[in-house]
């Protein structure tokens, strides 16, 4: 199979389909993100709500050709067996479909297709999908994209992830689910755009969540083009008016 040649006269676009946090607060889509450029189409992460995001948001759900999950919490994977329904009886995929993100993502997903929909024909969409393990402090080429990762302090018995995405002479950062880490500071540097967790407001106790002051304190420190907040909880949304950096809401549209 050829790998598609990359330029860095290219433009990246990135669609916001999802800026919710697992309560889907104030109504939002849970997470996704649709980054395109030169006909190369990464959905990042895939939240339950990821099939009614991608079709309102006019997308066909078989052009995606990577998939990046950042960790194993529902609101962040749940919609795969979604996607992979899809791909049995509306839209046949006619091209490869590679799935990348933490140990156990491969075996999660396929237990959750079975138990959501059992006795469908999951063989025809296994035979287009390969699976690929995304370690923490790797680097790793996926047809025209290079990925690294980081581990974030958010889950304890899995691993969660950070992502750097380098396609086309562009950066995009995105946190994952996280909570404060020095890590973040050096991974992020230089990136075009940073999409950044911001689930709380008032509860700056909870460390396995970013939350809006202790962002505000480090936003000096983040040396990124453009930074944008996603994965809003309710605290966060409910004192909008207060928040000096800026918000990504569903259906946005971002030129990197």
């Amino acid at each position: 199979m050829s790998v598609r040649q990359t330029s860095a006269t290219d433009s990246v676009n990135v669609t916001v389909l999802g800026t919710g946090d697992a309560f889907s607060s104030h109504g939002r889509f849970t997470s996704g993100y649709l980054i395109e450029s030169g006909g190369y189409r990464i959905l990042m992460e895939a939240g339950p709500t990821i099939l009614a995001s991608l079709k309102r948001a006019g997308i066909r759900p078989a052009d995606i050709d990577l998939i990046l999950i950042s960790h194993l919490h529902g609101d962040h994977f749940g919609g795969i067996p979604f996607l992979f329904l899809e791909y049995m009886y509306e839209s046949p995929r006619r091209r490869n479909l590679t799935i990348a993100g933490p140990r156990y993502l491969e075996s999660r997903s396929w237990t959750l297709v079975r138990t959501m929909f059992p006795g469908t024909a999951a063989h025809t969409v296994a035979r287009k999908t390969r699976f690929t393990v995304i370690e923490p402090n790797s680097r790793v080429r996926l047809g025209p994209v290079r990925v690294s990762a980081i581990r974030t302090p958010h889950m304890k018995r899995y691993k969660s992830l950070a992502f750097r995405i380098e396609i086309d002479g562009r950066t995009i950062v995105f946190s994952g689910d996280s909570g404060w880490t020095e890590d973040l500071v050096p991974f992020t540097a230089g990136a075009d755009l940073f999409l950044c967790e911001c689930t709380y407001f008032e509860s700056e106790h909870l460390d396995f969540h970013l939350n809006y002051p202790l962002l505000a304190k480090a936003r000096d420190r983040l040396q990124v083009k453009r930074m944008v907040l996603t994965h809003l909880g309710r605290e966060v949304l409910d004192r909008a008016s207060e928040v000096a950096i800026e918000m990504a809401s569903d259906g946005m549209r971002i030129e990197v």
